[in-house]
């Protein structure tokens, strides 16, 4: 999702869609499935359903627990941009990805189903990369509210649908446990969007701290928000495309030694969440 930032009903909203994140490496050794054996990890953390089973929302781990923060990329490709990339536009950024590998950065992807169907083999390398988690951010990329940003809207109707239909092309694109973990496109919700949602289980995820690289030229610009704006437990929330986040990638090679240098340790939001549900 771009990010333009203001507030939408409960939520930092982000601007209109982007596109996304991702390119093959070498292969790497796909993960256990939960289930797969009595060996095998427990279930993602998640938070537990907010007042009246409400779908609960994330935005930050414990100020308390220790230096770490989370950098978030959005995979994002909205359902109608398919011809966009047949006249050969680029909607992945390989550099990126392989920057955060060199560096050693755990990182979690919010991915668009339509963006596994339309680059199946960079999500399959991606989430099978122990270094990397796969998260959803709806098939479409259309708004769970209305006056997002210019983004369609998904009805009240199909919205379940659009969250697991993310899912099913996870799985068809060879992602072998995609996490239970959903961001708004646009970050715009609602309580009607989070009891419609409240079905599929996830935990929403947003963010405190935004990057500014949504179309961003200057990466110096978007280093120096990013790490003026970091606090422990922080979720960061940035963009792996080189049509449409240009200076990212440059902008994480600045942001990454720096944080180090403060004492900080880069997680998955999977980390997060979990040391926020032990402070409940």
């Amino acid at each position: 999702m771009t990010i333009r930032v203001r507030r939408v009903a409960a939520a930092c909203a982000l601007g209109a869609a982007l596109t996304a994140c991702g390119a093959p490496s070498a292969p790497h050794a796909s993960r256990p499935t939960p289930t797969a054996s009595a060996a095998a990890p427990s279930r993602p953390p998640t938070l537990a359903p907010g007042p009246a089973g409400l779908t609960p929302v994330f935005k930050n781990g414990p100020r308390v627990d220790g230096k770490t923060v989370a950098l978030t990329f959005d995979a994002d490709m909205t359902a109608d941009q398919g011809p966009r990339a047949a006249a050969g536009e680029h909607f992945d950024n390989p550099q990126l990805i392989a920057t955060l590998r060199a560096l050693k950065v755990p990182a979690t992807v919010f991915m668009t189903g339509r963006w596994a169907d339309e680059y199946p083999a960079e999500a399959r390398d991606i989430g099978r990369d122990p270094q990397f988690e796969i998260a959803n951010h709806s098939y479409s990329h259309y708004a769970f509210t209305g006056d997002c940003y210019g983004l369609p809207t998904v009805s009240r109707d199909r919205m379940k649908a659009d969250v697991e239909r993310a899912y099913t092309a996870f799985k068809k694109a060879g992602v072998p446990n995609a996490m239970p973990y959903f961001r708004f496109p646009g970050g715009c919700y609602d309580r009607q969007a989070l009891k419609t949602l409240s079905a599929v289980g996830v935990t929403a995820v947003q963010w405190d701290v935004v990057s500014g690289d949504a179309f961003a030229t200057d990466s110096d610009a978007v280093a120096q928000q990013v790490l003026e704006g970091v606090q422990p437990g922080s979720v960061v929330v940035m963009h792996c495309t080189r049509s449409a986040a240009p200076a990212t990638e440059k902008a994480v090679r600045m942001i990454v030694p720096e944080l180090r240098k403060k004492g900080y340790r880069f997680v998955k939001v999977s980390e997060l969440i979990g040391a926020a549900d032990r402070h409940r």
